[in-house]
């Protein structure tokens, strides 16, 4: 079972890896989901995700079975994590709003429902992954801002739309 001292550290890995995430946001004024929100989202899946690794051990002592039997009877301890997937997925389309026929908001959506999978790594312990990939993220989201990627793909859609007409 996991020691406060190692909940403790994991709940602050993933708040500041969603920090991280939700800086990169803001400071291109993506207000939808910011540090705060995506700081939320990372440590309340490494929340949920201690929390379901450590029930086996909680639930273990009045059973009478072995710790392996518990596990492998009890799936429903992963369940908690599956339930991060589809919960993260609500918030996330909250995020998403249509204006003029083009939809705002999916990158910040889809970087919520990132973020919660890196905070559900932070939370089962893949502490090295979830950091890795938080950075590459967000150096990802940076890198395609400055190469102006979504505006060129838009102006190519505009051009052929406009050639059908």
């Amino acid at each position: 079972m996991l020691t406060f001292e190692q909940m403790l550290g994991r709940f602050l890995i993933a708040l500041v890896l969603g920090a991280l995430l939700g800086l990169e946001r803001e400071l291109v004024g993506k207000e939808e989901a910011g540090v705060r929100t995506l700081g939320l989202v990372t440590t309340g899946a490494a929340i949920f995700s201690m929390i379901s690794i450590s029930l086996p051990y909680i639930v273990y002592p009045g059973t009478g079975s072995s710790l392996g039997d518990v596990v492998a009877r009890n799936s429903g301890f992963l369940a908690v994590i599956a339930n991060i997937v589809v919960g993260i997925g609500f918030l996330g389309a909250g995020i998403i709003i249509k204006q003029n026929d083009h939809p705002r908001g999916v990158t910040t959506a889809a970087l919520v429902w990132a973020a919660a999978g890196i905070g559900a790594l932070v939370g089962i312990g893949l502490i090295p992954f979830a950091i890795t990939t938080a950075i590459i993220l967000a150096f990802v989201l940076y890198l395609l801002r400055k190469l102006n990627v979504s505006e060129s793909v838009e102006k190519k859609s505009a051009v052929a739309k406009r050639s059908k007409a």
